[in-house]
């Protein structure tokens, strides 16, 4: 996949940040992109609007892309996500056996792609992802810093 298309998986994923906010989540959104570029999974963060702690955008996302496939292995797939995945996210992402992960913004305080662990990347597990971060790495980080501010103001 080219940078072209990395930017347009990544508007993708920003449009489904948005809707987050209406429900009072953090502004993170997914979007899961088959072999040939199709859109097949998207999701925003939905733990508030669901009370489910594993509602996270890229989650839903991948859920939604195993339903559409009708299987859990996410072969040659890439997900793109606003912001550097947590722990259970990047797990998910190996287990699901995705190909390639595109993500925005980084997060030093729980990230799980080279912040504070590699888990896509680490060689004891059975699956490795590709990795591309910093796509409209600033316009998701914008995105999240406006969220937290409007918190704090609120």
């Amino acid at each position: 996949m080219n940078r072209v298309s990395d930017a347009a998986a990544m508007r993708e994923a920003l449009r489904q940040a948005r809707l987050a906010v209406a429900t009072g989540d953090v502004p993170v959104g997914a979007a899961v992109l088959a072999p040939d570029g199709a859109v097949i999974g998207r999701g925003c963060n939905a733990r508030e609007a669901t009370g489910d702690p594993t509602a996270h955008a890229e989650v839903v996302a991948i859920r939604a892309a195993a339903a559409h496939r009708g299987e859990w292995r996410l072969d040659g797939c890439t997900v793109a996500v606003t912001l550097e995945p947590c722990t259970m996210c990047a797990g998910a992402m190996v287990l699901a056996r995705v190909a390639r992960l595109v993500y925005g913004a980084d997060d030093p305080k729980a990230g799980a792609v080279g912040s504070l662990w590699d888990v896509v990347r680490d060689r004891r597990l059975n699956h490795r992802l590709e990795v591309r971060r910093g796509v409209l790495a600033e316009e998701s980080a914008a995105l999240l810093r406006s969220f937290f501010t409007d918190q704090r103001d609120g």
